[in-house]
Formats: structure tokens, C-alpha cells, sequence
């Protein structure tokens, strides 16, 4: 058996989905071939032991980031849904980080999954939009001094850790309301427990509404920002490669019930923007910028 035969075929038994207690779905010829026994465990007691691990690892990896998941859907429905889902889509990255990339496009294969449809996505979007805030690459930003040389027919860029949302559900507050009650210890983590079931069962009843959202990060804390539609849209055009005024359109279109000052109102809200350093230099100016 060659190395790369030895490391594919340790990498497909210890990546086999557990099996209920006193089940085994290894060989035991198979896991002497991959490991030796020693003077207190067998080949596939050994094996055992790597599996285990590494199923923990992963289930609590994706646990810990997507905990407003587990708070809709409930623990033991939480915990099956992982284990399908890693089962059917096992790591395939380096880094724990990217486990949950592909679990927005399973759920929507596996609606059975448990929970109500929509609120289970709208949840899983926003929490893999955190991911991305906290860690995603960032273009260099456009000052705010910059802002005032812009002309109509410049394109800007939009910051691509920033994840825009059209949700159906406030899952940016109860997702908050669930990072502030994993703190708690003893008694209060009960009390905290049975507010954050209140708050499920409370948006779950709700009408379902639009709400837009910019998910970001300003020194290294990630934050969610609601948007009005006008500016969800103009960000929208912005990061799709329109123009500054081809995207002010879009934004500002006959379907539009803005009655604001809409100049000052853009003035506002390229400020925020930048404040945030939400807008890139453009790619023409960056690629200038990189080759100088």
C-alpha cells in the first residue's frame, strides 16, 4: 500500500458517520490495516478513538457557529441536521471555518430538516454572513476625503466581507439576543434559556416582513446595520458594477416611496459608508494603485 492510498483510505474510515453503540460499520481487518493495536486497545478501538474525535470536533465546530440555528430548530433537532448535513457534505477545506459554506444550499435540498423553512434559512444566511464579516479579505478602503472627487460615471467597489441580506424574519435580534445569553452560568442560564425559547416561538408567530440588512465588521466586531430599501438597492447596484449614477437610479426607481431630501440623504449615507469603510477603491484606480 503506497502513502497516498494509506492516507486516502484513513481519511475515508475515520470520516465514516458514527454508528449507534454496538454497531460497527469498520472492519476490524480494515482498521489493522490502517493502524496497530497496542497492549491495551485493538486496531479499530484505536480507529474508534480518531473517528470520535473528529466527528466532536466538527459537530461542535459548526455548534459554535451557528447558534441561533440551534436555538430555531432546537437542540436535538440541531444536532441530527449536523450530523445528515456533515455526512452528505464533509469537509473538503483546511479550516473549520468553511464547514457551513455549503449548509444554506443543503437546507434548501433537505427541507424536512426540521423548523419552519423560511426562518431556518433566513438564520443560516445571517450566520454564515457573520463568518464571512469576521474574517473575510477587505479591498482598500476609500477615504472619506476621497468621496467629494467622485464623478457620476465612476464605479466604486463594495467591501467583500459585507454580505447584503433580504430577510423575511428579525433573525439579526434574536440572534443577538441568543450571543447575549450564551454567557450565563447556573441559575441564569435557565432564565437566559427560556427568554431565547420565548423569543423563537415569538418571531416564529410573527407576520413575515422585509427587512434588509448589511452584515460588516468595524474593528473587528461584527455588526448588523438594517437598511431602507433604496440604499439596500443602491449597494446592491454598486457592488454589481454600476455606476455611481446608474446605481443611484436603481435604487431611486418608480417603485420608490421615498419623500425625503433624497440629495441629502445620499450625502448621509455615502458618509456612513465610508465612515465604515464600507466602499473600495475602484478596480481600475487599485490596479494602477498595485502596479506602481
Amino acid at each position: 500500500m503506497t502513502l497516498r492510498e494509506l492516507q486516502r483510505r484513513m481519511a475515508a474510515a475515520i470520516m465514516l458517520p458514527l454508528s449507534p453503540p454496538g454497531r460497527v460499520d469498520l472492519p476490524p481487518q480494515e482498521a489493522a490495516r490502517l493502524i496497530k493495536p497496542n497492549g491495551r486497545l485493538s486496531s479499530l478501538e484505536r480507529l474508534q478513538i480518531y473517528r470520535r474525535s473528529y466527528w466532536f470536533r466538527l459537530v461542535n465546530s459548526i455548534t459554535e457557529d451557528f447558534p441561533g440555528l440551534e436555538a430555531v430548530l432546537g437542540k436535538r433537532a440541531f444536532q441530527r441536521m449536523v450530523k445528515a448535513y456533515l455526512a452528505d457534505r464533509p469537509s473538503c477545506s483546511f479550516t473549520l471555518r468553511d464547514l457551513g459554506s455549503r449548509l444554506e444550499p443543503w437546507l434548501r435540498e433537505h427541507s424536512d430538516s426540521g423548523g419552519d423553512a423560511e426562518l431556518v434559512l433566513d438564520m443560516v444566511r445571517l450566520e454564515w454572513a457573520h463568518i464571512v464579516a469576521f474574517d473575510g479579505p477587505q479591498e482598500d478602503v476609500l477615504c472619506p476625503g476621497n468621496l467629494v472627487k467622485l464623478k457620476p460615471a465612476q464605479r466604486i467597489g463594495l467591501q467583500p466581507y459585507i454580505t447584503l441580506l433580504e430577510l423575511r424574519y428579525p433573525v439579526d435580534e434574536l440572534r443577538i439576543l441568543v450571543n447575549s445569553s450564551q454567557g450565563e452560568c447556573g441559575a441564569a442560564s435557565h432564565v437566559a434559556a427560556a427568554r431565547v425559547r420565548r423569543a423563537v416561538r415569538g418571531v416564529r408567530q410573527s407576520t413575515p416582513e422585509r427587512i434588509f440588512l448589511a452584515v460588516h465588521r468595524l474593528d473587528s466586531v461584527v455588526y448588523y446595520r438594517r437598511l431602507r430599501l433604496e440604499e439596500f438597492r443602491l449597494l446592491q447596484a454598486l457592488r454589481s458594477g454600476r455606476t455611481i449614477a446608474a446605481a443611484i437610479r436603481e435604487g431611486f426607481d418608480a417603485r420608490s416611496e421615498m419623500t425625503e431630501n433624497v440629495p441629502e440623504l445620499l450625502k448621509a449615507w455615502f458618509s456612513t459608508w465610508s465612515q465604515f469603510g464600507w466602499l473600495a477603491v475602484p478596480p481600475g484606480r487599485r490596479e494602477k494603485k498595485r502596479s506602481s
